[in-house]
């Protein structure tokens, strides 16, 4: 490695390793003598170690001994390329490569560093104690910042708010219908949880929701619904600091109309192609147009992990604030994708159902008839803020983050590892993350997407993690609105936070005859019950082995 010579300067170990080298050099001389020359400064001093560097490069008129390791540290002290010396034998090409020949000045706090390693002044012990001192100074000890949602909003097949959607999951309403959006009559799966009916007005300009994807529209009204939500008007924006409130809002999927439509114009000549088909393609566009749109100035960026997406995002806003970087943060997923490209690739997957007769009975979790999962469409985003700031200004407190985590099965593209051992692994670092113990939770929203393999998986995981758990309360929220891809987890979310805030948990429907294994006693029946929530937790796993667990509780 290539070590520049400003590095080497500052650092105590290549200060006695030259003093070393110039002690053999000298044929046994004093290194401490060596180490204190090397030290030594001053204008003159250098200009001679310069003239001498220039003269060595120079043509020599006559013969001369080969250059002495003293001469070639005396070079590299000035920091200027020295010809003859990187030109001569290997030995001494090796140490020039060493020590570098970039011309760096030194600044200050390297000088500081050169001279606390010299031996008058106590060496290495010196340095150690200053780069101490500067940590301590740089962090100092804090308590944690305990994050709170404050704040929710979504769209989505069973209702465009939190209040809406929960009610039509309480009831066992299914979303789940033939697909209206284009005629999908060639297709073997006809159905979807599709949005029927869907609305910008008030929320976005209606010259961008001519161009925007939907996906984009979807994520920008869920967000502004979760800042009206929790009471963020514009009296109460203008007193946050914008530098610290951010947006994390990702798409497994992104813009796909747009890009299709694209395609599509191009066919005919790039001169008919919409100008803003790349950007409002990207999955990161959602979040950094409302953030424009707010002017928060915090992170904003997404992240797309298929269909574990949401919840990456919740957690990496939660650290966010956690850390100090952000106040406030807007968080979750979003995606439309039920269009002729994204059913026809998923119907390529064979991962969809075919139950086109009975669209409400087609996603079925856990059960034995179930024949692959329904797509859905939508997003959730949740307002997420840091403790001490929802409480300055009054902010209703729906529950707390507790803490997540994330793991890859590394096994395969699509299917889960047959042993479960990142979802184990995941459950297992999500509740040490939230400090809390296995019998806390007392509520499941699993990922569930009613196939074969991945249910059964899931749910044997759940079993090795909370298994010896009585009150153990198990549900899927995809069973009634279909697998909303980027924005399932988000939307999930959104739905055991309600539980967490009405004390009911929505039922499991078209589970009527369980895999062979699946112990019903663990599930929620076909009906709400009643649950007192100790802490939940919400999984989220995506294609490539993404995995993810998120934990919350009551405010207390």
């Amino acid at each position: 490695m290539v070590v520049g010579a400003s590095s080497c300067y500052a650092s105590p170990l290549c200060t006695w390793f030259v003093a070393a080298c110039m002690s053999v050099s000298h044929e046994g001389g004093d290194s401490r003598q060596a180490a204190v020359a090397l030290q030594s400064g001053g204008r003159s001093r250098r200009r001679r170690q310069l003239t001498k560097c220039s003269s060595a490069s120079s043509p020599p008129r006559s013969p001369s001994p080969p250059p002495t390791i003293q001469a070639l540290v005396s070079s590299c002290l000035d920091f200027g390329p020295c010809t003859h010396y990187s030109n001569s034998n290997s030995n001494n090409n090796a140490l020039s490569s060493l020590f570098g020949s970039n011309p760096l000045s030194l600044n200050r706090h390297q000088r500081r560093l050169n001279r606390a390693a010299s031996p008058s002044s106590g060496g290495a012990m010196a340095v150690m104690e200053m780069e101490k001192e500067a940590m301590v100074n740089k962090k100092p000890p804090t308590e944690q910042r305990r994050v709170v949602v404050t704040g929710m909003g979504v769209e989505t097949p069973l209702g465009h708010d939190p209040h809406t959607f929960y009610e039509n999951l309480l009831q066992g309403n299914s979303g789940i219908s033939q697909i209206e959006n284009f005629d999908c009559s060639e297709f073997p799966t006809r159905i979807a949880g599709e949005i029927k009916s869907f609305s910008t007005e008030g929320w976005v300009a209606p010259k961008l929701s001519k161009r925007m994807d939907k996906f984009m529209l979807y994520l920008l009204t869920a967000g502004k619904k979760a800042l009206a939500d929790g009471g963020v008007t514009e009296e109460v924006m203008a007193e946050f600091d914008k530098t610290k409130c951010g947006v994390l809002i990702g798409s497994a999927m992104g813009g796909m109309k747009v890009f299709y439509d694209a395609i599509e114009a191009l066919r005919i000549s790039y001169k008919k192609m919409n100008p803003f088909c790349v950007p409002f393609a990207t999955t990161n566009m959602g979040s950094a147009m409302l953030a424009m749109d707010l002017g928060w100035m915090g992170p904003n960026y997404s992240i797309s992990t298929a269909c574990a997406t949401s919840n990456f995002c919740i957690l990496n806003s939660a650290n966010h604030i956690i850390k100090g970087e952000a106040d406030v943060m807007l968080c979750g997923g979003s995606d439309a994708v039920i269009i002729p490209i994204g059913l026809g690739g998923f119907v390529a997957c064979r991962a969809l159902s075919q139950r086109n007769n009975d669209p409400t009975k087609a996603s079925r979790p856990w059960d034995s008839n179930r024949d692959g999962f329904v797509m859905g469409e939508g997003a959730g985003v949740l307002l997420l803020e840091e403790l001490e700031h929802a409480k300055k200004r009054g902010a209703t407190i729906y529950a707390e983050f507790l803490g997540g985590s994330f793991t890859c099965d590394a096994y395969h593209m699509t299917e889960p590892h047959p042993d479960g051992a990142g979802v184990i692994l995941c459950i297992e670092r999500a509740l040490a993350s939230a400090g809390v113990s296995r019998e806390q939770i007392n509520y499941i929203n699993a990922h569930a997407t009613s196939t074969h393999a991945g249910d059964l998986r899931e749910y044997q995981a759940l079993v090795n993690c909370f298994g010896q758990n009585p009150e153990l309360k198990v549900n899927s929220t995809k069973s009634m609105i279909g697998h909303l891809l980027g924005a399932a987890g988000a939307v999930e979310a959104v739905a055991t936070i309600q539980a967490i805030r009405t004390g009911w948990v929505h039922p499991n429907i078209n589970l009527e005859n369980p895999d062979s294994g699946v112990d019903t006693k663990l599930m929620v029946g076909p009906k709400k019950e009643r649950l007192n929530i100790k802490a939940a937790l919400s999984n989220s796993f995506g294609f490539g082995g993404h995995n993810s667990s998120i934990i919350f509780a009551p405010y207390k």
